[in-house]
């Protein structure tokens, strides 16, 4: 049962209604695409009529066109519609040792990218963005930028407009969105890494089926990202979802959030490193990647220490599986590359600590290629125009 705001409360008007048919074509293009006409309103059930007066009013404002025709039988040769590539996004995927910047298309194909360093301080790093975004925006003159959508490594209030919490970037009570949005003249939304990665799974991986997912980040901390009956969770201020700085063990080490023992402190890339660099020296420079390279010819050290981090994501994943009963847990991150060293050792931790008559999720690596944050913010600047509503 959804629960009504009785002091929020507002009757469709015709208005609405034909903003929500509008919503329910486009997306049905964008799902379907080429589709037709006569498809669209068999699959939607709203009269022919009405799918002719949308469709004209999407190819009006420049996000359909129609392409070739297609054959039939017998009766009039149908008109395929598809979304107009020449809307495009600017993705920002800010990280706390690089930052990409990305031009993508409305179906979520990138065509360029850049990375950059990631400035130590918030208004450098501001700066630097800018400088960056500037000439995307100069290069697409001819084409419509809808917006710039940004995943953060930490939790964004969307009623202060403020980054309110990133440990691992040590910043607190920033805006970035004000000065990004004057300098550039688009508008910006900007969201956390993990609810990112939920939009990504939602709009671009089809799991429309699936209404209750967690997504789980690993990379120098852990995030998750919370979709409950197909709405993304945001909390209180943008905090819900902060299982990585639960801790697991409170006299266990420090934690960049200032406690200790937190889940990413064992379950984090930075933690399968700090375990190895305490027992093997190794060059400056020497990253999560490597460690992978090292387990996979047989250091033993390695090895132990990639199985610890993996005993510890499965322990902290059964927090999720308790609290959230999710349907479906994704794994994003380098990790994923070897998932025939991680996936067996999670997926036993998790069924482990089952609840009698509980379901056990799925446990999905997220087998791609570094670029779910990036679509995860493509989908953020189309919600406006392709959403159903207002996240919780």
């Amino acid at each position: 049962m959804r629960v009504i705001d009785l002091k929020r409360i507002q009757a469709a008007s015709s208005e609405v209604v034909r903003d929500i048919n509008r919503r329910v074509v486009l997306n049905l293009i964008r799902t379907r695409q080429p589709i037709s006409r006569a498809d669209l309103a068999r699959i939607s059930g709203l009269q022919r009529s009405t799918i002719s007066l949308i469709v004209e009013e999407l190819i009006d404002g420049r996000w359909v066109l129609e392409g070739p025709t297609g054959r039939l039988p017998r009766g009039r040769r149908p008109t395929f519609l598809r979304l107009n590539d020449d809307r495009v996004i600017i993705g920002v995927d800010l990280r706390p040792t690089q930052t990409t910047v990305a031009l993508s298309d409305i179906n979520g194909r990138f065509t360029s990218q850049t990375v950059m360093p990631t400035p130590a301080d918030p208004e450098a790093a501001i700066c630097a963005l800018v400088d960056h975004i500037k000439p995307i925006i100069k290069a697409c003159s001819d084409k419509m930028i809808e917006g710039i959508g940004i995943s953060l490594p930490g939790r964004y209030d969307h009623a202060s407009d403020r980054l309110v919490f990133a440990p691992n970037l040590g910043w607190r009570d920033v805006d970035l969105r004000g000065p990004i949005a004057k300098a550039t003249g688009l508008p910006v939304e900007l969201e956390n890494a993990a609810n990112a990665c939920v939009l990504a799974a939602a709009w671009f991986e089809r799991v429309e089926s699936c209404r209750n997912v967690v997504v789980v980040t690993v990379s120098e901390g852990i995030g998750t990202g919370i979709m409950v009956n197909g709405q993304l969770v945001r909390g209180l201020h943008g905090m819900a979802g902060e299982f990585g700085h639960v801790p697991l063990d409170p006299h266990g080490p420090e934690c960049r959030c200032g406690g200790r023992g937190c889940w990413e402190v064992f379950g984090s890339n930075r933690a399968a490193l700090r375990e190895y660099l305490e027992s093997s020296a190794q060059p400056d420079g020497f990253s999560f990647q490597d460690l992978l390279v090292r387990a996979d010819q047989g250091d033993a050290l390695a090895v132990r220490a990639l199985d610890t981090m993996a005993h510890y994501l499965g322990r902290g994943m059964r927090m999720i599986v308790a609290g959230l009963a999710p349907e479906m847990i994704i794994i994003i991150g380098d990790l994923t590359r070897s998932w025939h060293r991680f996936g067996p050792v999670i997926e036993a931790e998790v069924k482990a600590q089952m609840l009698p008559g509980g379901n056990e999720p799925r446990v999905v690596p997220a087998h791609e290629d570094g670029a779910a944050r990036l679509r995860g913010t493509v989908a953020l600047i189309l919600q406006k125009d392709f959403g159903a509503g207002r996240q919780a």
